[in-house]
């Protein structure tokens, strides 16, 4: 296990499926940057969004930690300042691995030598460390989507085929 630090977007999906517990199962410390808090939990309960409730609660119970980011520094691609500050956190901190989902703040992040990975990444890892079952994954991706979080065919059936793989790789009970 090891820190993390998360975009609003994992969060958010994670709470609407009900599952944001695999973040606190799979890492040590989840961090997030004041903007995330702002968006995912000052945002969405202003909103009415249950998922905020279930981020702020864990907040409250301790296992992820809002962070304050000291210097605010520029990157080249236009991003939403949660992400602004999930890259410049990491780089404060000296934490590689951040969690999200945009593609250009991904590529921001791997251009600021980060390792950006996304929700779908979280979920198979969870599958491999056999906290979901396949079931559960499925279950948990039709969830997200439901919600809106948008996934190309093509990847919904690869992360689907990688979930699978994964499962039959297992030796037998």
């Amino acid at each position: 296990m090891s820190k993390v630090i998360s975009n609003a977007t994992p969060l958010i999906y994670l709470a609407k499926a009900d599952r944001l517990g695999l973040v606190h199962s799979l890492f040590e410390e989840i961090l997030i940057p004041e903007a995330v808090y702002e968006e995912v939990v000052s945002e969405g309960k202003r909103l009415g969004q249950a998922d905020a409730f279930l981020v702020e609660k864990a907040i409250e119970d301790g296992w992820i930690s809002v962070r304050h980011v000291r210097e605010f520094r520029p990157v080249s691609i236009p991003l939403h300042p949660g992400e602004v500050e999930v890259i410049t956190l990491a780089l404060e901190l000296g934490v590689d691995l951040i969690i999200m989902d945009d593609a250009r703040a991904r590529a921001a992040a791997e251009m600021s030598g980060l390792s950006p990975r996304g929700t779908l990444w979280l979920l198979l890892k969870a599958v491999k460390e056999n906290l979901l079952s396949f079931d559960g994954f499925l279950a948990t991706l039709e969830a997200i989507t439901r919600h809106g979080f948008y996934l190309r065919e093509e990847l919904y059936l690869r992360v689907i085929r990688e979930a699978r793989k994964i499962v039959r790789g297992r030796p037998a009970p």
